[in-house]
């Protein structure tokens, strides 16, 4: 579940940068799904 969150976010980033779509908050939860994943591959929960 964690997975598909963070390629969507990933897509719509990319989206964001191609057609200026989103603004701000796209970048804001593309750095806090970055975050999450980070925290849990040093916890060793990645699968």
């Amino acid at each position: 579940m964690l997975w598909t969150i963070i390629v969507i976010l990933i897509v719509l980033w990319a989206l964001g940068l191609i057609g200026h779509i989103g603004g701000g908050l796209i970048h804001i939860l593309l750095v806090i799904a970055l975050i999450v994943l980070v925290v849990r591959l040093i916890q060793g929960r990645a699968p």
